[in-house]
């Protein structure tokens, strides 16, 4: 949005037009769509996607066409719907969108954090200008630090911040504004007390879940291992937790194939053919009713014995691979689409079946094993197979 820039000099002129915005959280994309509807004179709709779904864009635009008389729509123009977290609703419901974009009856201004290459619809995304918002920068963030101190000095307030306590504000912010300043806000609230102890201590009460940091990759964890144990109620509820702070329901999805072929595995191949399952629910449903697809996923996979033994001779294998290098293919065992290689003796001797047992792999790993049978040990605790669930009728 600097001087002279495309999207700048656009708005400058006059001109509206559907947009996708992506970038991290606490940049200023929801602020910029404001504005983009303000300096416009449009009516501004702000709709979350993890919350709404297309009938609350249907009601919209249905309101927009009762109330608008032709010389309103030719004074206001298209209304601006800001969708946060875009990437959040599924085929179908962006698929809605589109006609209305394409025929201009909305602007529509999509939010995201996500690649928009990989969760727009290709059609939807064809009729929309991408643009790309970075982290902000230490001196942006220090200069929404300063003008939130004086909008507080401004409002009579006594409010002090510290150099050292500034910095590590900034280094906790990591170029995030709205995490700045709900910190600022929940520590002056609590303590009216900028010091650095007091806005360590707001931020262990945050609670914040990224799904770029530790929090994610500690949940994502404890997910895994509580189906690993066979914990049923423990999978359920980190499953619980991570979709109630906004996780990609495609992320755990697709965690739950790997869990299938990694911990289950060979004593029971089906968990494969029902995680895939459970994974095309979650693309074709969306939230929020993708999450009685998952949780029947999970309760399906702590159920299922577990077996390594695939993906364990896997990993022996691929030591062999990287270490040993590109080891001679045994002759018998190359292809020979041509006479020459034939009289170079490639394919003589090959047996479908292996009747004489000849060795399959490289001269140098002759006789080695991956692969053990798992006889009959799997792995995690006993199998729970008894789970009390309270059910209301609808």
């Amino acid at each position: 949005m600097g001087s002279g820039k495309p999207l700048r000099r656009a708005l400058e002129q006059g001109k509206v037009f559907s947009m996708i915005f992506w970038g991290p959280p606490g940049v200023g994309k929801t602020t910029l769509a404001r504005l983009v509807a303000l300096t416009n004179n449009r009516h501004f709709y702000e709709v979350s996607a993890v919350a709404a779904g297309k009938n609350d864009l249907k009601k919209i635009i249905d309101a927009e066409r009762d109330e608008q008389t032709s010389l309103e729509a030719l004074v206001y123009g298209p209304p601006v719907i800001f969708l946060d977290e875009i990437h959040r609703f599924n085929k179908a419901q962006q698929d809605y969108l589109l006609p209305f974009v394409e025929s201009g009856e909305i602007i529509l201004i999509g939010a995201t954090t996500e690649n928009p290459s990989f969760t727009i619809n290709n059609a939807l995304l064809s009729h929309c200008r991408v643009y790309t918002f970075q982290s902000l920068q230490p001196e942006d963030m220090s200069q929404v630090v300063t003008r939130a101190l004086e909008h507080w000095r401004q409002q009579g307030q006594k409010v002090e911040l510290d150099q050292k306590s500034r910095e590590w504000l900034l280094t906790y912010a990591d170029g995030d504004a709205r995490r700045l300043l709900n910190l600022l806000e929940q520590t002056w609230e609590t303590f009216t007390d900028l010091s650095l102890k007091n806005l360590q201590a707001s931020s262990q009460l945050t609670g914040r879940y990224d799904r770029d940091g530790e929090e994610h990759y500690n949940t994502i964890s404890a997910f895994i291992k509580s189906m690993r144990a066979s914990e049923i109620d423990a999978a359920l509820y980190y499953l619980a937790r991570m979709l109630q702070n906004g996780e990609q329901p495609e992320f755990i999805a697709r965690r739950m194939i790997v869990f299938a072929s990694e911990d289950v595995g060979l004593a029971a191949p089906t968990a494969l053919v029902v995680a895939n399952q459970v994974y095309q629910a979650v693309v074709n449903i969306g939230l929020p009713e993708a999450q009685i697809n998952l949780a029947h996923g999970v309760a399906y996979l702590c159920r299922c014995p577990k077996d390594r033994s695939a993906y364990e001779a896997y990993c022996q294998a691929q030591v062999d691979a990287r270490q040993q290098g590109n080891l001679e293919i045994p002759l018998y065992l190359r292809n020979a689409p041509t006479k020459l290689m034939k009289d170079w003796g490639y394919a003589q001797g090959y047996e479908p079946y292996n009747e004489s047992h000849k060795p399959y792999l490289p001269s140098p790993l002759a006789g080695k094993h991956y692969f053990q049978l798992p006889n009959n040990r799997f792995m995690g605790h006993k199998i729970k197979t008894t789970v009390q669930v309270k059910t209301t009728a609808t």
